[in-house]
């Protein structure tokens, strides 16, 4: 809609899949927003509004308790350091607070005599005093930003994490206190300190978030490589000489200089010099480009060993890395279909953990041994039932994958399109430019008896050379070198050329253009026909001496890719513009056996709408130009490039080299990424199934077993640790 505005925040305090989820409601249910998205991963949210500021759409999520800023360039990409520092500091100050309570709490638990020794030297209330003082610290300095974030939501009635883990600590540490100065309150045999169970939860949440912290960072890993290709500075033409200007400075229209081995800084059209460059960081490919006046350059590409000078035509955000960056930021921060099941659990999860605290201490109020095991079994229920791990299962899957694939010549444009392509069941392929080079060449010729080639496939070139056919170009790149001199040319569409080439009458065509044809080179023409390439017939002073095969050569790739997509049982399909035979001849060399011929541009989009009719999920494969419809009718649409072609907008996946290993990559990187997603979200689910009712004391009665609000805070951080670097894994992939 006209007048809306896009912005991407950084939002602070979000903890967990509750806080993400809150977020999002705030800005949903803001008059003036029209829609949010909220990645907990990144720690963004972005949002689509009008009629506000951006300072007021900002204001909406700190006064729900979750400070936010808008992220310029520079701060939408760096990792969160100064968080991830403090999470460092903060947890080393709990750990070091916290060990001496343990050891003298916990020693003297394990050997009877440390404890008299303790009882005796400095007495028990002079021993609870001290872990009271360390761990009071440690709860309020430390632990205070659980604190600052849960007790206000709990009082909001909006519970999440941070409150889980506030009622958890406060409960053992107010518990403690009270036993330690009123132990009356409580009755003397129920009085008891559990300060190292604060103190120990309080640590293992913090080293627990500190290393999620480290680890997601990583998972932008990617975009921070991607952005490190542009250099700082460039040297540009400035005030009659070469001056060093910030990046940010440069405007489309400068005249920048790249030296031997530099990078280059923005998108432009060579001037001066040649060089070759390594554009593998665009295409993937190692092999160097030559480039000379006139050719493009791609911002963040290396030079070689020449110096050149070019015109900027791109700077900023519409260069192509930029926008390669900006593509792959926006599928990371997208919502995959499965993460709706994942969103339904987290809205009644944390009140319901709520409720199985409630209700496990009065059932052990009532059948237990105590008010302590009562209050032990609550709090560590609130601790165990963290719903981290299943908000950070998928986004952080994602933003892995979407950055893996980036790094490999694959752009997601759309998040879906990472789950959807891994269901794919028909893959369609357009064959020109697709399955092909998109070049005609000649690739076979027949020369009759008695004729030198050298001086026939001369006589041809030259008559070719004025002709812009792409049939003519392919003849005159294969023919030699002559200097000819051409008169009386004459184009006959749809049959041929004809002229005087050196005193002689030749003419280049059809069958149907030429005189009468031998039957040997009719014969080797229909061979030609037979196996896909187009005969062209050549006639010199009235007679027939030649015939040529040309055809769009296959991909290398192409047969590889074909019999890797059949080896994981997807069907594929060919849609071709060419006659039956032609069409057929290719699909043949490639192993493809279902074929659409002499298909129009604008049949394609019908042919698409076929092969969905039986309930696959279909991937069309196209150039992205002329198959724009296909590909956007095709439930995931993969438009293969050259390098520059990122903003195909028809498209869901963009390879930016034509080299068809791209769609295996994206293929493999699919199922690898959602197998990830599957199995971080199997084990955040049964992570909370198998240990909430242990954390409850299920397993009290029949063996004496219970989980120590200590234990229940280690897994809960491991758990989120688990599914962080198990996306991480996705890497190597």
């Amino acid at each position: 809609m006209s007048g809306e505005v896009q912005t991407k925040f950084r939002v602070s305090n979000m903890t967990c899949a509750s806080c993400a989820a809150r977020v999002e409601r705030a800005l949903t249910n803001a008059p003036g927003i029209a829609s949010a998205s909220v990645n907990l991963a990144s720690e963004t949210a972005h949002v689509t509004w009008r009629g506000l500021s951006e300072e007021q759409v900002a204001q909406v999520l700190t006064k729900a308790g979750y400070p936010a800023q808008v992220l310029d360039d520079s701060a939408q990409r760096a990792p969160a350091n100064d968080a991830t520092s403090q999470l460092k500091r903060d947890t080393w100050i709990a750990a070091i607070l916290t060990l001496p309570v343990v050891l003298l709490e916990m020693t003297g638990h394990a050997f009877p005599a440390v404890r008299q020794w303790v009882e005796a030297s400095i007495g028990q209330e002079a021993s609870w005093t001290i872990q009271f003082v360390l761990i009071t610290a440690v709860v309020f300095w430390p632990g205070r930003r659980f604190l600052a974030i849960g007790l206000p939501a709990l009082f909001h009635r909006r519970p999440e994490m941070n409150a889980l883990v506030s009622i958890g600590v406060l409960a053992a540490w107010g518990y403690s206190t009270l036993s330690l100065f009123a132990p009356g309150v409580l009755g003397e045999s129920s009085a008891a300190v559990y300060f190292e169970a604060a103190g120990v939860i309080v640590t293992l949440i913090l080293l627990g978030r500190y290393l999620e912290a480290r680890a997601k960072g990583q998972t932008g890993a990617a975009i921070r490589a991607l952005m490190a290709l542009r250099p700082p500075t460039a040297r540009v033409w400035r005030d009659g000489g070469w001056a060093d200007v910030a990046h940010d400075a440069l405007s489309v229209g400068d005249r920048i200089q790249v030296l031997p081995g530099a990078q280059v800084p923005v998108d432009g059209i060579v001037a001066e010099g040649q060089s070759y460059l390594d554009e593998s960081m665009l295409t993937g490919e190692a092999a160097a480009v030559a480039k000379a006046s006139g050719d493009s350059l791609v911002g963040g590409t290396v030079n070689g060993t020449g110096a050149l000078v070019f015109e900027a035509t791109a700077v900023g955000h519409d260069t192509v890395l930029a926008r390669i960056a900006q593509v792959v930021e926006d599928a990371q921060g997208a919502k995959l279909p499965i993460q709706s099941l994942v969103d339904r659990v987290i809205a009644w999860f944390v009140p319901a953990v709520l409720a199985i605290a409630a209700l496990t201490v009065l059932i052990w109020l009532v059948a237990g041994p105590s008010l302590t095991f009562a209050l032990v079994t609550g709090v560590s229920v609130l601790i165990i039932a963290c719903p981290c791990a299943l908000g950070l299962a998928t986004p952080t899957a994602i933003m892995v994958g979407t950055g893996r694939a980036a790094e490999q010549g694959v752009l997601f444009r759309k998040g879906s399109a990472l789950q959807q392509l891994s269901q794919a069941s028909v893959v369609a392929f357009d064959k020109t430019g697709t399955l092909t080079l998109g070049q005609p060449e000649l690739v076979s010729k027949t020369i009759a008896e008695g004729h030198d080639e050298a001086h026939i496939m001369g006589l041809i070139g030259a008559l070719e050379s004025l002709s812009e056919h792409p049939l003519s170009k392919a003849i005159r790149r294969a023919a030699p070198d002559t200097d000819h001199a051409v008169t009386g040319f004459n184009a006959d569409t749809g049959l041929g050329i004809s002229g005087t080439v050196a005193g002689r009458a030749v003419r280049v065509g059809s069958a149907r253009f030429m005189g009468e044809v031998p039957e040997a080179l009719r014969a080797k023409g229909e061979v030609f026909a037979a196996q896909g390439q187009t005969a062209v017939y050549a006639e010199v002073d009235g007679e027939t001496v030649a015939v040529l095969g040309i055809a769009d050569p296959v991909k290398p790739s192409a047969k590889p890719l074909i019999e890797a997509l059949h080896g994981q049982g997807i069907r594929t399909v060919m849609i071709s513009g060419d006659a039956e035979a032609t069409s057929q001849a290719v699909a043949q060399s490639l192993g493809i056996t279902e074929v659409r011929a002499g298909v129009l541009p604008e049949g394609k989009l019908q042919v698409v709408r076929s092969l969905r009719q039986d309930g696959d999920v279909l991937a069309f494969v196209g150039d992205g130009i002329n198959d724009a419809p296909a590909l956007a009718e095709a439930d995931i649409g993969l438009a293969v490039g050259t390098g520059t072609d990122v903003a195909i907008e028809a498209a869901d996946v963009v390879l930016s080299s034509g080299d068809l290993d791209r769609v295996g990559r994206a293929i493999e990187i699919s199922a690898a990424t959602m197998r990830i997603i599957r199995q971080n979200l199997f084990w955040a689910f049964a992570y909370n199934v198998a240990l909430i009712p242990v954390a409850a004391g299920l397993l009290y009665p029949f063996t004496g077993m219970l989980l120590s609000p200590m234990l229940a805070a280690g897994a809960m951080a491991l758990s989120s640790f688990f599914v962080v670097s198990n996306a991480l894994r996705l890497r190597g992939a």
